[in-house]
């Protein structure tokens, strides 16, 4: 653990204001849940909450399958991190921090297709030469939680029916956080 040298009293509520410097480093967010853990030698731990990451082992079959449907190495994202990859390389992706791009393409709730003079490139993690075909935020209770996205595959064009399939995949796993 890596101490920041900060203190904070807790106030009459039993609030404790976590300092912005740490927030915009953690990529924490108003209104964004955390997990609060405890141990036996009184140290209190939060943690970021990623509905997304407790469903990881069903987002990587879910991965695999949208890979073997389109042929696209695909990848389920929370907010902030890269949770489940199928097709390609997994290693150089998953666990990764989410590109800035496709942060603000989450945000903005739009679905995103690469257009053929390739002017509208979104990455999909900063520093690897990976870019998305098609990318649909997954939204969960009114909420945006994450993304599903194609990878593009040199200068080949995803179909309607690849965007359909993602765009579907997108709002079947928002439902199934919703249950």
């Amino acid at each position: 653990m890596k101490a920041t040298g900060i203190v904070r009293r807790i106030d009459d509520l039993g609030r404790v204001v976590i300092p912005k410097e740490i927030r915009r480093v953690m990529r924490i967010r108003e209104g964004e849940p955390l997990e609060i853990y405890t141990d036996n030698d009184g140290e209190i731990i939060f943690k970021k909450y990623s509905p997304v990451g407790e469903m990881a082992r069903f987002a990587e079959q879910y991965a695999e399958v949208l890979h073997r449907a389109s042929g696209y190495q695909t990848v389920i994202t929370d907010r902030d991190t890269v949770v489940a990859v199928a097709g390609g390389s997994k290693r150089e992706l998953t666990g990764k921090p989410v590109a800035d791009s496709l942060e603000t393409l989450m945000e903005s709730r739009v679905h995103y297709v690469v257009r053929r003079d390739a002017a509208n490139l979104v990455s999909i993690v900063d520093g690897v030469d990976k870019t998305a075909a098609v990318v649909s935020p997954i939204i969960s209770g009114g909420d945006v939680v994450g993304s599903i996205c194609m990878v593009r595959d040199n200068d080949k064009l995803p179909s309607e029916t690849d965007v359909k399939l993602i765009q579907t995949a997108a709002q079947f796993i928002g439902r199934q956080m919703e249950e």
